[in-house]
Formats: C-alpha cells, structure tokens, sequence
C-alpha cells in the first residue's frame, strides 16, 4: 500500500518515511502541497499524512481540493492541536487528527485501523470524483443522482475505474467487455464509450471520460 506524506519539516518528513517504509508501506514524501496536489491526481495512493502548515498552500486548502476527487482516506497531523482546529479538519473531510508532538506507533495503528475500513469499503465501492459506484447493487451515482446504465454500460464504467489515470486501448476494451481478444473494424467500442460519456458527464463542468487521440480513452478528474 501506498502511502502520501506531504510535510515541509525534512526531520519529520524523514523519519516517517523510513518508518512507514520499515513496517512494510509504500510510502513517499513531497514538501509542497501543489505538488502534492498533483501526485494525488496522477496517482493511487492508499492513505494521505497531511500537515496544516505548509510554505505555498495549507492543508485545509488542500483537503478542500482533494475531497473534489478523491475519498483517500486523510490524517492530519500538525502542530495545530486546538479542539476548533480538529473540528475543522474533521468538518472538512479529514479522517482523523494527530498533534504534534507526536508517537509513531499511535500514527501507526490509527493508518492500520483507516486502511481496514478503507478496504472493507473499496471491495463493494468505486469512486472517482463525485461518481460511485456499488458493485453489489449494479448502481452508479453522480453528486448522488442515480445514473440509469445498461449491463453492458456497467461492465464498461467498472473496467474504466478499475483503471483509473491510465490510457485503455480498445483492444483492452474489446476483450475485457465484450470478450473480443482481437482486433476489430468496427466503431462500436467508439459508440458505447461516446454513450456511456454521454450518462456520465453530460450537465457537469468536471469531466472524467477522455480521448487519448490515436490510443484509447482514460477515465480521470482533470481539474
């Protein structure tokens, strides 16, 4: 599992890494909380640390943001250890709050406890911005308006969130939705995604599905 920290003090940002990565996470650092920004856009990660007081932006701005696209679960942990500054981060969409000072193994088992009920969720849901979708109950829901899709449609959006940020072709298209492992003339696949695009992004300014001219579509929040 892939962990984010985006944290300016180097001694911190240092030592959680090392021992993130020591109890056997995936964890990486930036300084800045754009560039933080970015990474989350561009990448899958399973959990977010995250400081208040950052140089360029701070974290409630970038929760604010993040919380647009993304349902990660988010740790605050910062120097601002007011009862109003918990409040409001957990107001916000934050998932829980840890003042520094700090000890490791309480920062270490409340990412255990987020990432099991994080995991409990993900094995019936997909997310990607403000659509959901219930694996269960074959639903999709966009800003929590229920999206009429066909089995066919379904299959589609699932491969697609499955593979969220990522260029799908569409021979992957074909094989993995239709059971065609070859190469075909026809404009169907082209079809289906302009209509399932037509459900999904129809009536909102943030789109998900897009061309990738010459190769395939990608399902992404393009801010």
């Amino acid at each position: 599992m892939c962990i984010l920290i985006i944290e300016d003090e180097m001694k911190i940002a240092s030592y959680l890494v090392k021992g993130l990565n020591e109890s056997g996470y995936d964890a990486e650092c930036v300084h800045l909380g754009l560039e933080g920004l970015e990474k989350l856009k561009m990448n899958q990660y399973s959990l977010l640390i995250l400081d208040v007081m950052l140089p360029d932006i701070d974290g409630w701005s970038i929760l604010k943001i993040l919380r647009q696209f993304s349902k990660i679960p988010v740790i605050f942990l910062t120097a601002k250890d007011q009862i109003l500054d918990r409040v409001k981060g957990l107001e916000l969409g934050a998932d829980d709050y840890l003042a520094k000072p700090f000890s490791y193994v309480e920062l270490l088992a409340r990412i255990k406890s987020l990432l099991r009920r994080q995991q409990y969720f993900q094995e019936n849901e997909l997310f990607i911005g403000n659509l959901k979708m219930d694996l269960t109950q074959h639903k999709v829901w966009r800003n929590n308006l229920l999206i009429e899709l066909s089995k066919k449609e379904f299959s589609l959006l699932r491969f697609m969130l499955l593979h969220q940020n990522e260029i799908i072709t569409r021979r992957q298209i074909g094989s993995e939705v239709w059971n065609i492992n070859f190469d075909t003339d026809t404009n169907f696949i082209d079809v289906a995604v302009r209509r399932l695009r037509s459900k999904i992004d129809e009536g909102h300014d943030l789109k998900l599905i897009h061309t990738v001219r010459g190769l395939g579509y990608k399902i992404m929040v393009n801010l």
